[in-house]
């Protein structure tokens, strides 16, 4: 043989070694990583449990408005950092389902909000609602009376006196001003009657939202849509705030608003419930503009500020959502159909190993060492997936998928198998037929799998729900088969081909699993 052929022959054994060291150091090193970091695929509502609940639209809405809903609760999921969360339609209904989350209502609670967000002049402080009248007083009317002239909260009244450039260098009577005890008899505005040109008398969130209990706020001149973001942080004192800018059309409403106000308190409130009551700039002596920012503090907890964060960031919604099921989805049952679901997945793929072995005999040892090192790739892909929003959470749809792909990867190591048998029952030699068998089993190979990837790939774009999670882990699991075949079964059959020692090894050998010869073609 001339050098340049010998030359030719080592570089392609150098790149089947190459391709095959690969493959087993990517599949274990893979597999180790995510274990070491404790990573595990993110389990579906129906393995894990969790939420499932549907919401209704107040009234009819079109199907892009529809739409435009589901997307907003999408992203508010996303924004709050809930994995395996999913947010799709049942007929004219939302559904939400949040797998493994232990505070899931009050998540669903969150992204079921309406998010309507007002900054509302504050008139006057009140106390809390204390659910009945006195026998002397009259029932209130639907109608909020006006402040007292003792409680109102004017500019005169809160008496701001700056003294100095600091953010609390400044005196006020602010906490003399007592509440208006007339306001205990009414009680808080209902969220239907929580409009923008209202007068409302809407509830603190908590404590340090503002001196008061609840505050009776003139109606609104500035919304939620005037923020173009908003993000939680924490300031250098520790202190959880909201910061947030404001659009090109909401900067100059915003700012009208806070002149108006100089001095004066602005609350925030947020779907009826109060977040912020600041008094506005009150360590200046003169109103200054705001730059088209501005921050949103008062004593909130992380999960608070975040909460109003998201809300604001991702919008209101187009309508208003009424809670219409609440379902608490048990691990249990699901649990139970997964071990079924495995356990006869397993016993499948031990009958398959077992008759591959004895069928095949040699050859059956790299079916074996393939589905593991698949096995080893997929675990670490999926609990990597398992961390962003890019796949479906692993459901039992999830281990369907995986299960039925495991036939069609067996079904590329038979193609193979028996086009060797062939090209040795032609007169061949094993050594030989390994690497021409394998050329002709790959077109056929590769147009199956094809075939598998594009159903799944149509399917993952048409269905819905869980048949979606079915379709991307069997095209996951195909797209595996085609990467296996080609960089791990391939050099491994054709350096046990090329071994005669184990070509002819007595009844496990290759050649008595081909049932061939073992002697070499007549020349």
């Amino acid at each position: 043989m001339s050098p340049p052929s010998s030359r030719a022959r080592a570089r392609r054994q150098r790149s089947l070694v190459i391709s095959f060291i690969v493959v087993v150091v990517v599949s274990l090193g893979s597999l180790a990583a995510t274990l070491a970091v404790r990573w595990s695929p993110s389990l579906g509502l129906d393995l894990a449990g969790g939420l499932s609940v549907v919401y209704k639209p107040a009234h009819k809405i079109s199907q892009s408005d529809l739409n435009q809903t589901v997307s907003i609760i999408t992203n508010r999921v996303d924004g709050l950092g809930v994995s395996g969360a999913t947010v799709g339609t049942q007929g004219g209904d939302i559904l939400v389902q949040v797998p493994g989350v232990k505070t899931g209502r009050q998540i669903l609670r969150t992204i079921g909000e309406t998010a309507q967000l007002y900054f509302r002049p504050a008139l006057c402080g009140a106390p809390a609602y204390s659910g009945k009248s006195p026998r002397s007083a009259k029932a209130p009317t639907s109608a909020l009376p006006p402040c007292s002239a003792a409680s109102a909260l004017t500019k005169t009244a809160i008496g701001v006196t700056s003294t100095g450039s600091g953010t609390s260098t400044y005196t006020s009577r602010l906490s003399s001003i007592p509440p208006d005890a007339a306001l205990a008899r009414y009680p808080s505005t209902k969220a239907t009657k929580d409009t923008k040109s209202a007068t409302v008398l809407l509830p603190v969130v908590n404590s340090g939202a503002g001196q008061y209990a609840r505050y009776l706020l003139g109606p609104a001149t500035v919304t939620g849509h005037a923020i173009a973001s908003a993000v939680a942080q924490q300031t250098q004192l520790g202190k959880w705030v909201v910061s947030y800018s404001l659009t090109a059309s909401g900067t100059p409403k915003w700012e009208a608003l806070a002149q108006k106000s100089f001095h004066q308190i602005v609350a925030i409130e947020l779907d009826g419930k109060i977040y912020s009551a600041p008094l506005i700039q009150p360590s200046q002596a003169a109103f200054s503009s705001f730059q088209g920012k501005g921050e949103i503090s008062g004593n909130l907890t992380q999960t608070q500020a975040k909460t109003l964060a998201v809300a604001m960031q991702y919008g209101s919604l187009p309508v208003r959502l009424n809670l219409q099921t609440s379902e608490v989805v048990s691990p249990t049952l699901g649990h139970s159909a997964l071990v079924a679901g495995l356990g006869a997945g397993l016993a499948g793929l031990l009958l398959v190993l077992i008759y591959t072995i004895a069928y095949y005999r040699l050859l059956g040892v790299v079916v074996f060492s393939g589905l593991a090192l698949t096995g080893a790739l997929l675990w670490a892909i999926i609990s990597a997936l398992g961390h962003t929003s890019l796949a479906p959470s692993f459901s039992l749809a999830g281990v369907t998928g995986i299960i039925v792909s495991i036939g069609i990867t067996v079904d590329s190591y038979i193609v193979y198998f028996e086009r060797l048998k062939d090209e040795t029952r032609s007169g061949r030699t094993v050594r030989t037929s390994v690497d021409r068998g394998f050329h002709s089993a790959w077109r056929t190979v590769l147009a199956a799998d094809t075939v598998s990837l594009a159903a799944a790939v149509v399917l993952f774009f048409v269905a819905i729900g869980t048949v979606k999670g079915f379709a991307f882990f069997l095209g996951l699991s195909t797209l595996m088969d085609i990467f296996m075949t080609y960089f791990f079964t391939r050099p491994l059959v054709i350096f046990l081909g090329r071994n005669d020692r184990l070509v002819g090894a007595g009844r496990m050998g290759i050649s008595r699993g081909l049932a061939v010869r073992t002697e070499p073609e007549a020349a």
